[in-house]
């Protein structure tokens, strides 16, 4: 399966590609960012994401795009920014029906580091090592971008409907972390 995780902003739009099927290992295939000049009204900072985004739409012809939730902040600009570039990438997708998923910035650190918690380096960190990358993706927003695609391959069972196994609760990358947690502790 491919997904294409979407870190949607305004200046910049993180944008991940990963190969992969639920609780394997996980392969990078693109990592990038579409950015925006600040200079430009809205709308044709909103017209320059959508242009990347249709591109690798095309060139890496996902099976289903992950977006970040977007949630309020305080900062209203910016969060407006931000759900405004999420819109595009769910309709980008949805005119190729694809389909689309939405998932919260701390469904994705639980996903990949194993803590809703987790802070930025950690999670870039995380993302380095799953996809075995010998140095973190940058910017940040390109790092994001793959958590999101690996969250998605990586949601519990149950997440799409199949049934609840007992023990698989946690995805690799929580069972991962677990376990180096606990050598620590030895």
């Amino acid at each position: 399966m491919r997904v294409l995780g979407v870190d949607p902003g305004l200046t910049r739009c993180g944008l991940g590609v990963v190969d992969g099927l639920p609780g394997r290992r996980v392969q990078l295939v693109a990592v990038g960012v579409a950015t925006s000049a600040p200079t430009l009204d809205v709308d044709q900072r909103l017209l320059v994401i959508e242009r990347r985004i249709e591109e690798w739409l095309e060139e890496h012809a996902p099976d289903t795009v992950a977006v970040e939730r977007v949630f309020a902040q305080h900062n209203v600009r910016t969060v407006m920014g931000t759900a405004q570039v999420a819109g595009l990438a769910m309709v980008a997708a949805a005119r190729r029906r694809i389909p689309v998923a939405l998932h919260t910035p701390s469904e994705v650190k639980a996903a990949v580091t194993g803590s809703g918690r987790a802070d930025k380096p950690q999670v870039q960190t995380m993302v380095a090592r799953l996809l075995r990358l010998e140095a973190v993706p940058r910017p940040a927003d390109a790092a994001d971008a793959l958590a999101l695609a690996i969250c998605h391959l990586w949601r519990p069972a149950g997440a799409l409907g199949a049934p609840e196994r007992p023990g698989s609760a946690l995805t690799p990358a929580q069972r991962a972390w677990a376990a180096a947690e606990q050598a620590a502790r030895r």
